[in-house]
């Protein structure tokens, strides 16, 4: 039997938030000559980057060219990733090799970002892309995440059922996502607390702290629940 194990980029796969949040207050000072706080944007992690933008805005009572906007954010991004050093997490490239090297599983990333975003990020990150059997990213679906679409459509991509399927978070509209279309949801404290990640399968305050022999237990559980849920 196969199973599936996608990934989210930003936050799980790429240290990458706070640069993004970052970029995002370069490009609101200068553009429209506010100064949001990195916590302004923490609600909107996850989201895309439409409503990253455009939620602050609404907060910060401004009105935006988002197309406009997004595209000087991008600019900030590359320009200050190219600054930093390594933003790999512990434990990413290990679970990526180990799923990559098993004939049991398949790979993919869900990501509500742009794909060059999102590619900028994992080459930063230093993440072998080649590894994945697929790459959704959210301007390939019309709803972003808390909505299901990039997971189900990461599902259909691998060829296989949503709940023989994982999803690895670390926001919770990520987490609401994966729980959505069916699948088992790992969460990461990278970005959030525990507390606000309880819904999940399981949460860990790193990737090394995941095997598969683990995840593919939780996979068998939620199959053998749906599969009870059915016959009532």
């Amino acid at each position: 039997m196969s199973y599936g194990l996608i990934f989210d980029v930003d936050g799980v796969l790429a240290d990458t938030e706070t640069l993004v949040a970052l970029a995002t207050i370069d490009m609101f000072r200068e553009l429209y000559d506010i100064q949001p706080g990195v916590e302004d944007f923490r609600p909107f992690i996850g989201t895309g980057p439409h409503r990253y933008v455009e939620g602050v805005a609404e907060q910060y009572g401004v009105s935006i060219d988002l197309e406009e906007a997004v595209a000087a954010r991008q600019d900030n991004f590359v320009r200050r990733l190219a600054a930093d050093e390594y933003i790999g997490f512990p434990g990413a490239a290990a679970l990526i090799e180990a799923a990559a090297a098993s004939p049991q599983w398949k790979l993919a990333i869900a990501t509500s970002s742009a794909r060059s975003k999102a590619e900028t990020s994992l080459r930063a990150a230093q993440v072998p892309v080649e590894c994945f059997d697929a790459f959704i990213s959210g301007d390939m679906v019309v709803n972003r995440k808390p909505h299901p679409d990039i997971y189900l459509l990461a599902a259909e991509h691998l060829g296989l059922p949503p709940v023989r399927c994982a999803g690895v978070e670390d926001a919770v509209s990520g987490v609401e996502a994966v729980l959505a279309a069916g699948m088992v949801a790992l969460a990461v404290t990278n970005s959030f607390p525990p507390s606000q990640l309880a819904k999940a399968h399981r949460v860990v305050s790193s990737l090394e702290e995941m095997t598969l022999v683990q995840i593919k237990d939780l996979i068998e559980h939620n199959l053998a629940t749906s599969r009870s849920a059915s016959e009532l």
